[in-house]
């Protein structure tokens, strides 16, 4: 199959909503470093958009992302020769996708389609709402190929989302999560039938939109942010401010006076 031209593609099939898709199914959505920074710029481009409040994120074809593409690491004889320099250059590429992810004023959906391995797990995780279609599996990956399960913040992530027992667990094996068992531990929100799965993400993004923008960006702020928090002390004060703003802004005022009114 010949490659397709374009491995990242936005769309906008409604106001306020960009469709962020990883398109090497002929790869399994497997990203290269040219298709990596592609997907940087597709997100700083969609996130300095005011027109644009959501990204749903989903694969072509029937993969959601394999991962590094590990063909594309091997020179011209076939011969796979890193260098400690070269790796760190990679690995920092690679996460720089989650922290772009992580930084973005838009609430990210991960419409999960299919295998999420790797590098294709760590961008769920870093996603702040995650959908799943029955077809779905998240793997850890690495740690079967002599690496560590530990890469692009899936370390970090995991365990706060699943629990750091369960997350050694996974980590450690490398088995895979099929979707149905995704759902029972809380990994994503729901898991819908495949056919069902852009349509969900779109509704969740719909709810999404009928809040306030200052609502939505500063609660997914909050929320990262007091996962790390170091007190409950720190987390409440963090609240206290974000809240405070929200008093002086107008869509508040506005919700205030349309409940008094009925």
């Amino acid at each position: 199959m010949a490659e397709t031209a374009q491995p990242v593609l936005i769309e906008h099939p409604e106001p306020g909503v960009a469709l962020l898709r990883l398109n090497r199914p002929e790869r399994s959505n497997a990203m290269d470093m040219d298709a990596v920074a592609q997907l940087h710029q597709a997100i700083e481009s969609i996130s300095s958009d005011d027109a644009v409040r959501v990204i749903v994120l989903t694969g072509s074809g029937n993969a959601f992302c394999a991962g590094l593409d590990l063909k594309a690491m091997l020179d011209e004889e076939g011969e796979l020769r890193p260098s400690a320099a070269g790796g760190y250059d990679l690995q920092e590429r690679y996460e720089g996708t989650i922290r772009r992810l992580r930084a973005s004023n838009k609430t990210v959906i991960a419409a999960v389609n299919g295998a999420a391995v790797g590098f294709g797990f760590a961008l769920t995780l870093g996603a702040d709402i995650r959908i799943a279609s029955r077809a779905a599996a998240f793997h850890v990956g690495a740690v079967r190929i002599g690496l560590t399960a530990g890469e692009c913040g899936i370390s970090y992530h995991l365990p706060r989302m699943v629990g750091a027992s369960r997350a050694f667990e996974i980590m450690l094996t490398g088995r895979p999560i099929e979707a149905a068992e995704a759902e029972r531990i809380g990994l994503v929100a729901r898991v819908v039938k495949p056919e069902q799965l852009l349509p969900e993400s779109m509704d969740c993004a719909h709810q999404v939109l009928a809040n306030s923008p200052f609502s939505t960006r500063h609660t997914k702020r909050v929320m990262w942010a007091n996962l790390n928090a170091g007190s409950l002390e720190a987390a409440l004060e963090l609240e206290n401010r974000a809240q405070v703003l929200g008093l002086q802004n107008a869509d508040f005022a506005q919700a205030v006076r349309a409940f008094v009114e009925k």
